[in-house]
Protein backbone atom coordinates (compact mmCIF):
# COMPACT_ATOMS: atom_id res chain seq x y z
CA UNK A 1 0.00 0.00 0.00
CA UNK A 2 1.14 3.24 -0.86
CA UNK A 3 1.34 6.02 1.69
CA UNK A 4 0.20 9.71 0.93
CA UNK A 5 2.17 12.18 2.52
CA UNK A 6 0.26 15.35 3.17
CA UNK A 7 2.76 18.41 4.19
CA UNK A 8 1.49 21.41 5.76
CA UNK A 9 2.96 24.27 3.74
CA UNK A 10 3.91 28.35 5.06
CA UNK A 11 5.29 31.10 3.57
CA UNK A 12 8.91 30.69 4.17
CA UNK A 13 8.65 27.37 1.83
CA UNK A 14 6.80 28.82 -0.59
CA UNK A 15 9.23 31.52 -1.06
CA UNK A 16 12.60 29.06 -0.50
CA UNK A 17 12.02 25.71 -2.01
CA UNK A 18 8.95 26.87 -4.36
CA UNK A 19 10.82 30.36 -5.51
CA UNK A 20 12.08 28.88 -9.30
CA UNK A 21 8.13 27.83 -9.82
CA UNK A 22 6.28 28.89 -12.50
CA UNK A 23 3.74 30.15 -10.40
CA UNK A 24 4.38 31.63 -7.16
CA UNK A 25 1.72 32.99 -4.77
CA UNK A 26 3.98 34.23 -2.22
CA UNK A 27 1.47 35.66 1.20
CA UNK A 28 -1.35 36.79 -0.60
CA UNK A 29 -4.17 38.28 0.54
CA UNK A 30 -7.26 39.83 -1.04
CA UNK A 31 -9.84 42.31 0.71
CA UNK A 32 -12.56 43.85 -1.57
CA UNK A 33 -13.51 47.39 -0.90
CA UNK A 34 -16.70 45.97 1.03
CA UNK A 35 -14.12 45.03 3.75
CA UNK A 36 -14.85 41.25 3.10
CA UNK A 37 -11.11 39.29 3.35
CA UNK A 38 -12.13 36.26 0.65
CA UNK A 39 -8.34 35.14 0.92
CA UNK A 40 -5.46 35.70 4.08
CA UNK A 41 -1.84 34.84 3.37
CA UNK A 42 -1.76 32.20 0.83
CA UNK A 43 0.83 30.43 0.11
CA UNK A 44 1.90 27.97 -2.65
CA UNK A 45 4.18 27.52 -5.56
CA UNK A 46 3.13 25.50 -9.18
CA UNK A 47 6.18 24.02 -11.10
CA UNK A 48 5.93 24.33 -14.95
CA UNK A 49 3.77 21.91 -16.58
CA UNK A 50 2.34 20.47 -12.96
CA UNK A 51 -1.27 19.90 -12.85
CA UNK A 52 -2.52 21.05 -9.38
CA UNK A 53 -6.07 21.49 -7.97
CA UNK A 54 -7.75 24.05 -5.25
CA UNK A 55 -9.95 22.37 -3.36
CA UNK A 56 -12.08 23.76 -0.62
CA UNK A 57 -16.10 24.41 0.23
CA UNK A 58 -17.87 26.99 -1.73
CA UNK A 59 -16.81 30.65 -0.88
CA UNK A 60 -13.48 30.37 0.45
CA UNK A 61 -11.60 32.14 -2.11
CA UNK A 62 -10.51 29.69 -4.42
CA UNK A 63 -12.14 31.80 -7.41
CA UNK A 64 -10.51 35.10 -6.02
CA UNK A 65 -7.12 32.93 -6.04
CA UNK A 66 -7.44 31.59 -9.70
CA UNK A 67 -8.09 35.43 -10.60
CA UNK A 68 -5.50 36.92 -9.30
CA UNK A 69 -3.06 34.40 -10.74
CA UNK A 70 -4.36 35.33 -14.31
CA UNK A 71 -4.10 39.07 -13.54
CA UNK A 72 -7.74 39.95 -13.64
CA UNK A 73 -7.14 41.43 -10.27
CA UNK A 74 -4.28 42.64 -7.80
CA UNK A 75 -3.69 41.15 -4.21
CA UNK A 76 -4.15 43.61 -1.53
CA UNK A 77 -1.18 42.19 0.00
CA UNK A 78 1.70 40.01 -0.94
CA UNK A 79 3.18 38.40 -4.38
CA UNK A 80 1.54 36.65 -7.31
CA UNK A 81 4.07 35.91 -9.69
CA UNK A 82 4.53 34.51 -13.09
CA UNK A 83 7.87 33.55 -13.66
CA UNK A 84 9.18 36.28 -11.50
CA UNK A 85 6.53 39.00 -12.91
CA UNK A 86 3.77 40.27 -10.84
CA UNK A 87 0.75 38.38 -12.46
CA UNK A 88 -1.31 41.56 -13.54
CA UNK A 89 2.15 42.25 -15.74
CA UNK A 90 3.07 39.01 -17.35
CA UNK A 91 -0.48 38.62 -18.10
CA UNK A 92 0.66 40.93 -21.12
CA UNK A 93 3.10 38.51 -21.80
CA UNK A 94 2.50 35.18 -20.87
CA UNK A 95 -0.40 33.14 -22.75
CA UNK A 96 -2.91 32.13 -20.25
CA UNK A 97 -5.81 30.55 -20.95
CA UNK A 98 -9.09 30.88 -18.47
CA UNK A 99 -12.15 28.37 -18.44
CA UNK A 100 -14.89 29.92 -16.65
CA UNK A 101 -17.03 28.40 -14.73
CA UNK A 102 -20.07 28.85 -17.49
CA UNK A 103 -19.04 28.84 -20.78
CA UNK A 104 -19.36 32.30 -21.43
CA UNK A 105 -19.99 32.18 -25.27
CA UNK A 106 -21.36 35.10 -27.57
CA UNK A 107 -24.46 34.32 -28.76
CA UNK A 108 -24.60 35.19 -32.24
CA UNK A 109 -20.91 34.05 -33.08
CA UNK A 110 -20.98 30.08 -34.11
CA UNK A 111 -18.34 27.60 -32.06
CA UNK A 112 -15.82 28.61 -34.70
CA UNK A 113 -15.98 32.10 -34.28
CA UNK A 114 -16.13 31.76 -30.56
CA UNK A 115 -12.97 29.82 -30.49
CA UNK A 116 -11.33 32.22 -32.84
CA UNK A 117 -11.68 35.55 -29.99
CA UNK A 118 -8.69 35.10 -28.51
CA UNK A 119 -6.37 35.35 -31.51
CA UNK A 120 -8.99 37.75 -33.05
CA UNK A 121 -7.62 40.02 -30.08
CA UNK A 122 -4.21 39.13 -30.82
CA UNK A 123 -4.25 40.33 -34.11
CA UNK A 124 -3.47 37.15 -35.03
CA UNK A 125 -3.49 36.45 -39.14
CA UNK A 126 -6.50 34.66 -41.03
CA UNK A 127 -3.88 31.91 -42.26
CA UNK A 128 -3.24 31.50 -38.43
CA UNK A 129 -6.94 31.65 -37.49
CA UNK A 130 -7.49 28.87 -40.44
CA UNK A 131 -5.29 26.12 -39.01
CA UNK A 132 -5.53 26.85 -35.16
CA UNK A 133 -8.93 26.72 -34.75
CA UNK A 134 -9.80 23.75 -36.55
CA UNK A 135 -6.49 22.06 -34.13
CA UNK A 136 -8.37 23.63 -30.88
CA UNK A 137 -11.95 21.83 -32.49
CA UNK A 138 -10.39 18.72 -32.98
CA UNK A 139 -8.17 18.86 -29.67
CA UNK A 140 -11.99 18.98 -27.98
CA UNK A 141 -13.42 15.95 -29.57
CA UNK A 142 -15.74 18.37 -32.05
CA UNK A 143 -16.48 18.49 -35.44
CA UNK A 144 -16.34 20.63 -38.21
CA UNK A 145 -20.49 20.46 -38.33
CA UNK A 146 -20.59 21.19 -34.81
CA UNK A 147 -17.75 24.24 -35.68
CA UNK A 148 -21.06 25.92 -37.66
CA UNK A 149 -23.47 26.02 -34.87
CA UNK A 150 -24.65 28.74 -32.42
CA UNK A 151 -24.35 28.29 -28.75
CA UNK A 152 -28.28 27.71 -28.87
CA UNK A 153 -27.27 25.00 -30.84
CA UNK A 154 -25.26 22.76 -28.80
CA UNK A 155 -25.73 20.83 -25.67
CA UNK A 156 -24.35 22.19 -22.17
CA UNK A 157 -21.33 19.52 -22.38
CA UNK A 158 -20.85 20.64 -25.91
CA UNK A 159 -20.60 24.62 -24.69
CA UNK A 160 -18.13 23.38 -22.53
CA UNK A 161 -15.96 21.81 -25.25
CA UNK A 162 -16.39 25.07 -27.03
CA UNK A 163 -15.37 27.27 -23.91
CA UNK A 164 -11.93 24.81 -23.08
CA UNK A 165 -11.16 25.19 -27.27
CA UNK A 166 -11.39 28.78 -27.02
CA UNK A 167 -9.27 28.62 -23.55
CA UNK A 168 -6.54 26.29 -25.60
CA UNK A 169 -6.61 28.09 -29.03
CA UNK A 170 -3.41 30.48 -28.38
CA UNK A 171 -1.58 27.38 -27.17
CA UNK A 172 -1.45 28.54 -23.34
CA UNK A 173 1.89 27.95 -21.11
CA UNK A 174 -0.63 28.08 -18.37
CA UNK A 175 -4.33 27.05 -18.44
CA UNK A 176 -7.19 27.92 -15.57
CA UNK A 177 -9.66 26.66 -15.07
CA UNK A 178 -12.48 27.42 -12.39
CA UNK A 179 -15.17 24.86 -11.88
CA UNK A 180 -15.88 24.37 -15.13
CA UNK A 181 -17.73 20.94 -15.05
CA UNK A 182 -19.75 21.99 -12.05
CA UNK A 183 -23.09 22.25 -13.67
CA UNK A 184 -22.62 18.79 -16.09
CA UNK A 185 -24.37 15.75 -15.05
CA UNK A 186 -21.83 12.90 -13.38
CA UNK A 187 -21.21 11.08 -16.52
CA UNK A 188 -20.71 13.79 -18.83
CA UNK A 189 -17.91 15.52 -16.28
CA UNK A 190 -16.14 12.12 -16.36
CA UNK A 191 -16.32 12.13 -20.22
CA UNK A 192 -14.41 15.86 -19.86
CA UNK A 193 -12.36 15.08 -17.31
CA UNK A 194 -10.62 12.29 -19.38
CA UNK A 195 -10.93 14.64 -22.43
CA UNK A 196 -8.85 17.37 -19.98
CA UNK A 197 -6.35 14.55 -19.18
CA UNK A 198 -5.34 13.75 -22.72
CA UNK A 199 -5.48 17.15 -23.75
CA UNK A 200 -2.89 18.07 -20.95
CA UNK A 201 -0.64 14.85 -21.63
CA UNK A 202 -0.52 15.80 -24.75
CA UNK A 203 0.03 19.94 -24.64
CA UNK A 204 1.53 19.78 -21.05
CA UNK A 205 0.28 23.39 -20.22
CA UNK A 206 1.11 24.76 -16.46
CA UNK A 207 -2.77 23.87 -15.25
CA UNK A 208 -4.79 24.63 -11.88
CA UNK A 209 -7.82 23.80 -11.74
CA UNK A 210 -10.28 25.07 -9.07
CA UNK A 211 -13.21 22.27 -8.10
CA UNK A 212 -15.15 21.32 -4.78
CA UNK A 213 -15.42 17.89 -5.64
CA UNK A 214 -12.42 15.77 -4.45
CA UNK A 215 -12.72 12.78 -6.79
CA UNK A 216 -12.46 15.02 -9.73
CA UNK A 217 -9.35 16.66 -8.19
CA UNK A 218 -8.13 13.06 -7.36
CA UNK A 219 -8.65 11.58 -11.11
CA UNK A 220 -6.97 14.75 -12.46
CA UNK A 221 -4.35 15.93 -10.69
CA UNK A 222 -0.80 15.33 -9.84
CA UNK A 223 -1.16 17.71 -6.61
CA UNK A 224 -3.96 18.89 -4.17
CA UNK A 225 -4.00 21.86 -2.32
CA UNK A 226 -6.91 22.27 0.29
CA UNK A 227 -8.06 26.02 1.30
CA UNK A 228 -9.43 26.47 4.23
CA UNK A 229 -12.89 27.97 4.63
CA UNK A 230 -13.21 32.08 3.93
CA UNK A 231 -10.83 34.20 4.27
CA UNK A 232 -8.86 31.21 1.83
CA UNK A 233 -5.50 29.95 3.38
CA UNK A 234 -3.74 26.87 1.70
CA UNK A 235 -4.16 24.05 4.79
CA UNK A 236 -2.02 21.33 3.09
CA UNK A 237 -0.31 19.91 -0.35
CA UNK A 238 -2.00 16.46 -0.86
CA UNK A 239 0.59 14.66 -3.65
CA UNK A 240 -1.73 12.44 -6.22
CA UNK A 241 0.14 8.68 -6.48
CA UNK A 242 -1.02 7.52 -9.44
CA UNK A 243 0.30 7.69 -12.68
CA UNK A 244 -0.62 8.76 -15.92
CA UNK A 245 -2.72 8.28 -18.34
CA UNK A 246 -5.32 7.60 -15.63
CA UNK A 247 -8.21 5.25 -17.08
CA UNK A 248 -11.85 5.58 -15.82
CA UNK A 249 -11.92 2.18 -13.83
CA UNK A 250 -9.51 4.06 -11.45
CA UNK A 251 -12.04 5.69 -9.27
CA UNK A 252 -13.30 2.04 -8.51
CA UNK A 253 -9.73 0.91 -6.73
CA UNK A 254 -8.77 1.33 -3.52
CA UNK A 255 -6.44 3.27 -3.36
CA UNK A 256 -8.37 5.75 -5.25
CA UNK A 257 -10.81 5.94 -2.84
CA UNK A 258 -7.93 6.10 0.18
CA UNK A 259 -6.53 9.15 -1.39
CA UNK A 260 -9.79 10.89 -1.69
CA UNK A 261 -10.97 10.16 2.00
CA UNK A 262 -7.21 11.43 2.61
CA UNK A 263 -8.35 15.28 1.55
CA UNK A 264 -11.65 14.51 2.16
CA UNK A 265 -10.62 14.20 6.05
CA UNK A 266 -8.42 17.91 5.65
CA UNK A 267 -11.34 19.79 4.58
CA UNK A 268 -13.28 18.40 7.43
CA UNK A 269 -10.96 19.43 9.78
CA UNK A 270 -10.06 22.38 8.46
CA UNK A 271 -13.90 23.83 8.91
CA UNK A 272 -13.67 22.93 12.63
Amino acid sequence: MRRIVISRLNLSEASTRLSAARVLCDGVSMVFPSGQTAVASASFGVAAGEFVSLVGPSGCGKSTLLRMIAGLIAPTSGRMLIHDLPAVEARRSERIGFVFQEPRLLPWRSAAHNIRLPLEFDGSARATLDVRVPEALALVGLTGRDAAKTPRMLSGGMRMRVSLARALVTNPDLLLLDEPFGALDDILRQQLNAELVRIWMDQRPTTIFVTHNVAEAVYLSQRILVVTPAPGRIAASVPVPFDYPREPKLRATGEFARCTGEVSDRLRETSR
